[in-house]
């Protein structure tokens, strides 16, 4: 096939977020008012979601109708060319978003096992953060490149903690008490693709939960875009962090704090 402009798709798949952002800010705005389903236990879906994946489907592949896509709402498309695929994750945050709160849009594009470029876009506070592999890494058009700080006491570390009735919650506060004690703060943002753009633009210094890949790909390549490290939490690379969804993501001291202390914590259920 002919050669790829990675910077091309990543300007559609910039133009698709900035739709779908329109789109869900108008429910955003009048939330109190949508039908809300249950996927799960605390895994709320709305008509927003729907809505917005649909969008982002509809504008990619009609320019890509040859390549894949897999997306948080609805069964992967399988395209005639496999070795590009599109991951979506329409409205990372959706409890977020129903309680009024910074919610994300995130978009990935692979190339066979690499993340090629994508994209984080906040349209609460119309930030959009987009990488290229080799590109760099901005936010609204400014590059980031990360600050490293080795004095722990300035440490902000952001995370999840799942409630007891979820499969991650084993271990999860044990992890929290491993690490809490003496650094700065603990954040929990609520959208796994918004903390890694927050790690990779300064606002952590670092993040690690157990969550899925489709919404950590792009924020994934915007922290090592803008020199961070991201490994599980045994230090071990993409072929376990993007399987188990392990993953610290961080600048470096903050990087080495968090293996130290994570890898003594018992391993949650896969």
């Amino acid at each position: 096939m002919n050669a790829v402009d990675t910077n091309t798709v990543l300007d559609d798949m910039v133009e698709a977020a900035r739709r779908a952002g329109s789109l869900t800010l108008d429910y955003f705005n009048r939330r109190e008012t949508l039908d809300i389903g249950v996927k799960g236990p605390g895994d709320f879906v709305s008509e927003a979601d729907e809505q917005s994946e649909t969008l982002i489907r509809q504008h990619l592949l009609s320019r890509y109708p040859d390549w894949s896509l897999s997306g948080e709402e609805f069964p992967p498309v399988e395209g005639v060319d496999l070795s590009y695929r599109f991951l979506v994750d329409p409205i990372d945050g959706t409890t977020n978003f129903l309680s009024g709160l910074d919610y994300t849009i995130t978009i990935a594009l692979r190339q066979g096992d690499t993340t090629v470029c994508g994209l984080v876009y906040n349209p609460v506070t119309n930030e959009m953060f987009t990488a290229v592999a080799g590109g760099g890494a901005y936010l609204n058009g400014r590059q980031l490149r990360m600050r490293d700080n080795r004095n722990v006491a300035q440490m902000v570390v952001g995370t999840g903690l799942p409630t007891p009735n979820l499969s991650l919650h084993p271990g999860a506060y044990s992890r929290l008490d491993a690490i809490r004690a003496p650094i700065g703060a603990v954040r929990v943002v609520g959208s796994a693709a918004n903390s890694c753009a927050y790690v990779a633009c300064g606002r952590l210094t670092g993040y690690f939960e157990q969550t899925g890949f489709t919404d950590t790909a792009a924020g994934i390549l915007l922290v090592q875009e803008a020199g961070g490290l991201v490994t599980d939490w045994w230090g071990r690379g993409p072929e376990h962090y993007e399987r188990s969804g392990i993953m610290i993501v961080a600048n470096e001291s903050t990087h080495a704090y968090l293996l130290g202390h994570l890898q003594q914590v018992p391993q949650p259920p896969a």
